[in-house]
């Protein structure tokens, strides 16, 4: 006599809602099965003693590869780029990559050029797709219309990442909030590149075009440029799957790393909310875990459609456990749980998967107001095919006050006449409510200390 299995009530609920949504089957599935591990007790974390270092990977610099063989290479490579996110970290509503970042040039724009520049160059094809999420592809669909000539016939534009219902902390069940009921779903994680790829049929419209990698990366990094050496490597390493990855500074202790599985010997991804109290100090040190997770990958098409075949969709990527408050603009909220994964965390689902070192070059983020003043300011000039050079090396290091910069809005309204001059800096720290004139330039370590009171830095100040 067989057992029934019962359905926890939260996680029938959450199907349900789900299905309703027009959820693709496997994101559900995939979403079901994180749910049991969350209610059975399982963090997702891993533990220092089962791993190992990751140490001298291959490097791009070593790289010695024709051109003929890197452009042949490139010419079968489509570029994905991660458009889900809204930038609520900076108080944004919209997608992140609508933001402008040079003059008026979002984003959006600088990648499109990117990719207008390598098709030139190379006499690629180079189809440009967006994982955009449902609160995104509007406004951005409508911004690639001004671009119509980066439209390959016959290849979708975009694909829609998946959703999933916030749940409850206290007893797993879908949130509910009549406030505002979009903010009861929330995206699983980039790591829901794969079933949507699949599920959307995407990936076997790539695969029926003929191209048989992808590179992928997230829309704020305007350091991801389409590299032609970078896809004759992959090519000619008959890797499924590969990471770009970076060394470690004292900037990205808290970044995920790459490690070794003692169990079976396989590459993976190990990020800060998968890092046990106990093992926070081996985590964040830089000597002993040398190599950061750009968030750039290469995947072989024809292999990631194998393995999700073999797996209905599910790869089975490590959960990562995300607590919250439904509204993250209100503390007061109902705390809830988001089940995410990561997208490099796939590096452990493929046999024979390669990681390399690329330059810092390759990583050029913006995640808060203090990256986008750096960016936006004289520390890089723009080239010709989109590509954002460093003028000042390293980069500045700017601390902005999070009380008075730490929203879009506020951070636009401090700088009205833009960003003041950083080429010549090493770091700017920012204390208090200050409005910067025209022309201030900064050189080495510049200090401003909060004065009690909005105060402003007069046009053509030399801070130092």
């Amino acid at each position: 006599m067989s057992e029934t299995t019962t359905e926890p009530e939260g996680l029938a609920r959450a199907r349900a809602k789900m299905t309703d949504a027009g959820v693709y089957p496997a994101a559900i599935e995939a979403f079901a099965s994180y749910y049991r591990q969350l209610e059975q007790g399982a963090t997702g974390q891993v533990a220092e003693s089962d791993i190992e270092p990751l140490t001298d990977p291959p490097r791009l610099t070593d790289v010695e590869l024709g051109p003929e063989q890197a452009a042949d290479a490139l010419a079968r490579v489509a570029v994905i780029k991660l458009n889900g996110g809204l930038g609520t970290s900076m108080g944004m509503t919209g997608p992140k990559s609508l933001l402008p970042v040079r003059g008026e040039q979002t984003f959006l724009d600088l990648i499109i050029e990117q990719v207008r520049h390598a098709r030139a160059s190379h006499g690629v094809p180079l189809p440009l797709i967006l994982m955009d999420s449902f609160r995104t592809r509007e406004p951005t669909l409508a911004r690639v219309a001004a671009h119509d000539d980066v439209i390959v016939a016959d290849l979708p534009v975009d694909f829609l990442q998946s959703q999933e219902p916030k749940l409850r902390a206290d007893d797993l069940a879908p949130v509910d909030w009549p406030d505002d009921r979009e903010l009861e779903w929330t995206p699983p994680g980039h790591g829901d590149l794969y079933p949507s790829l699949r599920d959307s049929g995407v990936l076997q419209t790539l695969l029926d075009a003929g191209y048989a990698y992808a590179c992928v990366s997230n829309v704020d990094n305007l350091g991801a440029t389409p590299s032609p050496e970078l896809a004759a490597w992959f090519a000619d390493s008959g890797a499924p799957f590969a990471l770009e990855v970076c060394r470690r500074t004292r900037a990205d202790r808290k970044g995920g790393h790459l490690a070794i599985r003692r169990a079976d010997g396989r590459l993976i991804l190990r990020e800060s909310a998968q890092v046990r109290d106990d093992d926070a100090d081996a985590f964040s040190d830089t000597d002993r875990h040398g190599y950061f997770n750009t968030n750039n990958l290469w995947l072989d098409l024809r292999a990631l459609a194998d393995v999700l075949a073999e797996r209905d969709g599910v790869l089975g990527l490590p959960m990562i456990v995300n607590r919250k408050t439904v509204d993250p603009a209100d503390p007061e909220s109902p705390k809830v749980i988001q089940i995410e994964t990561a997208m490099g965390a796939a590096i452990e689902a493929f046999e024979g998967a390669q990681v390399i070192e690329v330059p810092r070059s390759r990583f050029q983020p913006v995640k808060t107001t203090n990256d986008l003043l750096v960016v936006r300011s004289d520390a890089y000039s723009l080239a010709d095919d989109g590509h954002l050079e460093a003028v000042a090396d390293p980069a500045p290091v700017v601390d902005l006050d999070p009380r008075h910069y730490k929203l879009v809005g506020d951070f636009d309204a401090r700088f009205p006449d833009g960003p003041p001059s950083l080429r010549d800096a090493a770091s700017l720290t920012v204390r208090g409510d200050w409005t910067f004139g025209a022309d201030v330039r900064v050189v080495g370590d510049a200090e401003l200390a909060d004065p009690g009171t909005p105060s402003r830095v007069e046009p053509g100040t030399e801070l130092s």
